[in-house]
């Protein structure tokens, strides 16, 4: 999937331009109709399962539990999560 945006528009939409691109789109950015520049995913190995977790424990999405052993419990949900996930999708 390439979608087309002005310089304009990509900066205005930059939060749904990232979105696309990491749903695995390509974006391409046009200076007076003309493409100049390009943005896609970057392509990666794939990560160990404990790399991705210590990944997503080093942004802050993660928490290791204090006791390896205690069973797992959801956390509570943030007011507004919902808005802010439709919000995101252009929904």
């Amino acid at each position: 999937m390439n979608i087309l945006y002005s310089t304009y528009e990509a900066k205005a939409r930059f939060s749904e331009v990232m979105r696309l691109v990491r749903e695995g789109g390509t974006v391409t950015v046009t200076y007076r109709g003309d493409p100049v520049a390009e943005i896609r995913p970057i392509k990666r190995e794939a990560n160990s399962v404990e790399e991705h977790f210590a990944g997503l424990e080093k942004r802050g999405i993660v928490v290791p539990a204090k006791d390896p052993h205690s069973p797992l419990r959801a956390g509570l949900p943030k007011p507004g999560s919902l808005a802010r996930f439709l919000a995101e999708r252009g929904e």
